[in-house]
């Protein structure tokens, strides 16, 4: 289930946008000030916010740009164009203005969620049941987090971007230098073997297979 924060401190419109969205099988958080919302989006991360630019303490354009990660709809009544371009140049995915039919509104939420979608499967790479998030940084495997360092991260996400393809020990060190220029020949080996081991200790699987002589690659049986 899709969760949409609303940022708004108009209760009444909130109300609305809330049945609304329950009736279309959303989950619905609510914030009525920009300093609630910042506290709420530290610890939760929401599919999508409709974001109210009139709010109380913090306003909506001193919001924005302090939401990562997240498509923003600005629902205002501000409708000077001006207005609109700043905010999306500034990170807002789409601006409806006040008042507004709810049919559009939830054709837009449509679109921005499916587009986020689309935009997170670029990011994420998958081999068997080991997950990439390269936008995130985060490694899983059986939906189980695996810590890595910068160095295993970048060394994984190589191997992963071409599983069936052996990589030279020099490639590697080649192309993960922009990311880890401290990893050097000599360590190279320490550092696949601590990969390695990290993630066999989740269920006991090989995912990376040396190649003697050769390389390093993704093991496929």
């Amino acid at each position: 289930m899709k969760n949409i924060m609303i940022i708004d401190d108009d209760v009444h419109i909130g109300n609305m946008l809330e049945e609304v969205l329950s009736k279309e099988g959303y989950k619905v958080s609510r914030a009525y000030s920009g300093t609630e919302a910042l506290l709420f989006l530290s610890s939760h991360k929401p599919d999508l916010v409709l974001l109210d630019l009139m709010l109380p303490g913090l306003n909506g354009e001193e919001v924005l740009p302090q939401i990562k990660d997240t498509p923003v709809i600005v629902v205002s009544a501000k409708i000077d164009v001006n207005d609109k371009v700043e905010l999306l140049m500034g990170g807002a995915v789409d601006y409806i203005t006040k008042p507004f039919d709810t049919k559009e509104l939830l054709a837009r939420i449509a679109v921005a969620l499916r587009n986020n979608s689309a935009k997170e499967n670029k990011n994420v790479l998958n081999f068997k049941n080991l997950s990439l998030d390269t936008a995130q940084h985060t490694v899983s495997v059986s939906e189980k987090p695996v810590k890595l360092t910068k160095t295993e991260f970048a060394i994984l996400k190589l191997l992963m971007q071409s599983p069936s393809q052996v990589i030279t020990k020099s490639a590697i060190l080649d192309r993960i230098s922009v990311d880890t220029p401290d990893c050097m020949e000599s360590s190279l080996k320490v550092h696949i073997s601590n990969l390695r081991r990290k993630l066999r200790e989740i269920n006991g699987k090989d995912y990376i297979e040396a190649v003697w002589g050769i390389g390093f690659k993704m093991k496929e049986d």
